[in-house]
């Protein structure tokens, strides 16, 4: 069901419920449409026809983040979208949304933002379970200090167009909301079935944000009448959709929920892509 635009003040707030249709096929989760689930995702890297590089970005005089950079095949210069990860890290996962970033038109940059947490192999996975015991070490402070030099980074490639924007994942879609609370220069962050940040910290956002959820995900949705309320209080610009038969992960997890992760997905993402084109051009 679709209901009507809703407009508050400055802010305008579009509430989408999606309801089921038949599951895809199995080939669908490949589709060149769609990111790769977590099944998906190597496959689809070794496969990818665009240029995919690892970059070491500094961060301050004496850190550095890793990221993976993926560009488009186009003529003219892209706009720049990071990929924050959810709470495994920075997995093939991730990296293959930058893919499809890049596919669907922008510079993708998948950040590690456990960089500096990290011995060994700066470029290999992590257990969940140790990535999980030190996410909670990083502070909001220091994850925005690693998003703005890698944004600062991005818009400085000569490919690149002078605009980013983000998006996350679960604990990253988080982080995308929060980062907007701290970036005046963001240009678009897209939450995916990610918590808010406080009301105060809302009153400096100036970046448009956009949020999807799955209708199966009551602890992150008992959040968004509130964040609806507070935005469209304080004049800012949230977008949200639930897709019903959804759940949390839905993304990554496109195989799950009876075909309703998949369903989400292919409404989920045009609308990811659509909502960066409409405010970093491009």
């Amino acid at each position: 069901m679709k209901l009507p635009l809703i407009a508050g003040g400055c802010a305008a707030t579009l509430i989408l419920t999606v309801g089921l249709r038949s599951p895809a096929p199995v080939e669908a989760f490949q589709s060149s449409t769609l990111p790769a689930s977590n099944l998906t995702a190597a496959d689809r890297l070794k496969s990818s026809p665009r240029h995919g590089e690892w970059a070491s970005i500094k961060v301050g005089p004496n850190d550095s983040v890793t990221a993976w950079v993926v560009y488009p095949e186009r003529r003219d210069k892209a706009p720049v979208v990071l990929v924050i990860h959810d709470n495994r890290g920075l997995t093939l996962w991730s990296r293959s949304v930058a893919d499809q970033l890049a596919a669907d038109g922008f510079i993708g940059v998948a950040v590690d933002l456990l960089t500096m947490k990290r011995t060994g192999n700066l470029n290999s996975e992590w257990a969940v379970d140790s990535v999980r015991a030190v996410l909670g070490s990083l502070t909001p402070e220091e994850i925005n200090r690693s998003l703005e030099a890698v944004a600062k980074y991005g818009m400085a490639l000569p490919a690149a167009l002078p605009k980013y924007g983000v998006v996350g994942f679960c604990w990253g879609g988080a982080r995308s909301f929060l980062h907007a609370t701290a970036a005046p220069g963001l240009g678009a962050s897209v939450v995916y079935y990610g918590s808010p940040p406080t009301a105060a910290q809302m009153e400096h956002i100036k970046a448009p944000v956009l949020g999807l959820y799955g209708g199966n995900d009551a602890r992150i949705n008992a959040t968004i009448p509130a964040t609806d309320s507070a935005m469209k209080r304080l004049g800012k610009s949230y977008e949200f959709h639930i897709f019903e038969g959804a759940g949390h992960g839905f993304l990554s997890g496109q195989e799950g929920a009876n075909g309703g992760n998949l369903i989400a997905s292919q409404q989920a993402w045009p609308r990811t892509i659509a909502f960066f084109k409409s405010k970093l051009g491009g």
